[in-house]
């Protein structure tokens, strides 16, 4: 996840590990997730940028510390809500 090597990951990096669950399942590569693409057949679209905003969600929840970057620590600890 740290492509950078210094022992922190960003935003971009986060978003560009967690991404590849999504450029797997979007087999036509529209950036949209269509039913037919999504687990179980059915659910509504989903686009790239509302999954990259929910991984920023995510990410901003995870760094408690508040200082734009996530440590081993903060990338251990559970999920956050």
């Amino acid at each position: 996840m740290d492509a950078d090597g210094d022992g922190r990951v960003s935003l971009a990096e986060y978003q560009a590990w967690m991404r590849y669950a999504f450029d797997r399942m979007d087999r036509n590569g529209d950036g949209t997730l269509t039913p037919d693409e999504l687990p179980g057949g059915k659910g509504r679209p989903v686009t790239l940028a509302e999954h990259m905003a929910k991984l920023a969600a995510t990410f901003n929840r995870q760094d408690t510390n508040r200082d734009g970057f996530l440590d081993t620590r903060e990338l251990a600890a559970p999920p956050q809500r």
